[in-house]
């Protein structure tokens, strides 16, 4: 079964700050981008990869691509990403070919390690759309104005990770149907919900977590220089 990647990597990054967008900060010396997309390339079963990415950082970002060892004889490809994660992933399932799955991961997760996203592809492969999550282990409230309206059942609450695994014409499909109904969703399973099917969640891991604020990058080049990760 044919499985292509689409890498979303054109957001800004403002709660992280500096000077560049998020997939271009450096973790540990090197691009966040090219991180997780040596992760990504370490799975056989993927066949090419398309990181999306915003259109100023396009002849940069190929430039980086080009001249990093490990990754310049890869097939991958770029798209220029849109104003929001969905238009960003949409455009990349315009460069996704004719694959059998699509996987779909945020350029933000560099620490994916390679049985989770088989884990995902398998998953996908019987159950038609996947994902990884991690049950919460915090109390989740809703609150409005500083005052709590409302406590949730935390035995049926997930936070949900990538790489979202779906079939080619799932998620084609239920993108369409986002976009004719207007609807911006937060990521691609979502889009799949909202198009009225099932999405099936595996186990997710504690170390794929997103590079969203400065303490995350703290704790990536904690883990980096201990070792934990590569």
């Amino acid at each position: 079964m044919r499985v292509s990647a689409i890498v979303l990597a054109a957001g800004e990054g403002r709660r992280l700050g500096g000077d560049v967008p998020k997939a271009f900060a450096s973790i540990g010396g090197r691009p966040l981008a090219l991180r997780t997309l040596e992760r990504i390339f370490s799975v056989s079963m993927i066949e090419r990869v398309t990181l999306v990415v915003p259109a100023a950082q396009l002849e940069r970002c190929e430039t980086l691509l080009k001249g990093d060892p490990a990754l310049r004889h890869r097939p991958w490809r770029l798209q220029v990403g849109g104003a929001t994660r969905q238009q960003s992933a949409q455009r990349g399932l315009e460069e996704a070919g004719e694959s059998d799955l699509i996987l779909i991961h945020d350029a933000a997760r560099p620490f994916v390690s390679a049985q989770l996203i088989i884990r995902c592809i398998e998953a996908a492969m019987r159950h038609d759309a996947a994902v990884p999550g991690l049950p919460a282990r915090d109390t989740i409230k809703i609150v409005k104005d500083h005052w709590i309206e409302k406590t949730l059942e935390r035995d049926s609450l997930w936070e949900i990770q990538t790489p979202q695994v779906f079939r080619r014409e799932l998620i084609v499909a239920a993108q369409e149907n986002a976009a004719r109904a207007g609807l911006e969703v937060s990521d691609d399973a979502l889009a799949v919900e909202r198009f009225g099917k099932p999405v099936f969640v595996v186990e997710g891991e504690r170390l794929n977590f997103k590079i969203t604020v400065p303490e995350d990058v703290w704790l990536a080049e904690l883990l980096l220089r201990e070792g934990r990760v590569s």
